[in-house]
């Protein structure tokens, strides 16, 4: 029996592991056996003074972290982020941290591929983008080495550019993982400016769209169309939004 496609799961800003992992349970559940899915928290433990004002329960649940309470020592509820940035967004103050930290994960274990949400998902495109280019990032490596092979696949959904460096050293003109971009064409939080900076990056994308804000699509059509493209990333794979069309799988 072949073993089950492994992927590492990142969650957004404000959110963690376990709030990531409950918010996504339809889907997980529609993965069976096939798909194991793992999730792991940021690094970056956030206080009331890091969320701006936007630790109401209102703006958590904008960003997808209804469940979040900053104010509480209950690790299941305690927001996280991948980096904290300052308020023109050019800064990822702790990127070095969560690439350090996803560095020792990969070295200890081996992933098919790799799915974000929001600044997951703009550090799960990092990730990939590193793997390619490990030396791009001399503190990545071990012992000369990358930890881990390429990924086959990115999903990025509300995914955007990682802000300053080393995200641009990373990146450079541009990566060539095969990436899901899934986008909400009502999402305010991830506007279409954003998006399109980490869609520029992808070499070798496949673009979806649906008619949300700012989540993982999870009706049944997504869930199909998500297991479909974990297990086949390369596949034609119906888009699951009709009046969607399949991406062109290379800018070349």
């Amino acid at each position: 029996m072949a073993a089950p496609t492994k992927v590492l799961m990142l969650h957004g800003h404000s959110q963690n592991a376990s709030i990531f992992s409950k918010r996504l349970g339809a889907l997980r559940k529609s993965m069976g056996k096939d798909i194991e899915m793992v999730f792991i928290d940021g690094p970056i433990v956030l206080l009331p003074v890091d969320l701006n004002g936007a630790s109401s329960a209102a703006s958590l649940a904008a960003l997808g972290a209804s469940e979040a309470n900053a104010t509480l020592s209950d690790p299941s509820t305690m927001p996280r982020a991948w980096w904290k940035t300052n308020p023109e967004k050019t800064i990822a103050h702790g990127l070095e941290e969560s690439i350090l930290l996803l560095r020792d994960i990969l070295q200890r274990d081996r992933y098919d591929g790799v799915f974000g949400f929001s600044q997951g998902a703009a550090m799960a495109a990092l990730l990939a983008a590193l793997l390619e280019q490990p030396h791009s990032y001399p503190p990545f490596l071990v012992d000369g080495e990358a930890p881990h092979p390429p990924f086959k696949f990115c999903v990025a959904v509300s995914g955007f550019k990682a802000p300053g460096s080393p995200s641009a050293d990373i990146f450079g003109t541009s990566y060539s993982t095969p990436t899901l971009h899934v986008l909400g064409r009502n999402d305010v939080i991830v506007i279409e400016e954003r998006s399109k900076g980490l869609l520029d990056l992808s070499q070798n994308k496949r673009l979806e769209e649906h008619d949300g804000g700012h989540f993982v699509p999870s009706k049944a059509n997504w869930r199909e169309f998500i297991r479909n493209y974990l297990t086949n990333p390369l596949g034609a794979i119906p888009s699951p939004e009709p009046r969607n069309i399949i991406q062109p799988t290379s800018d070349d």
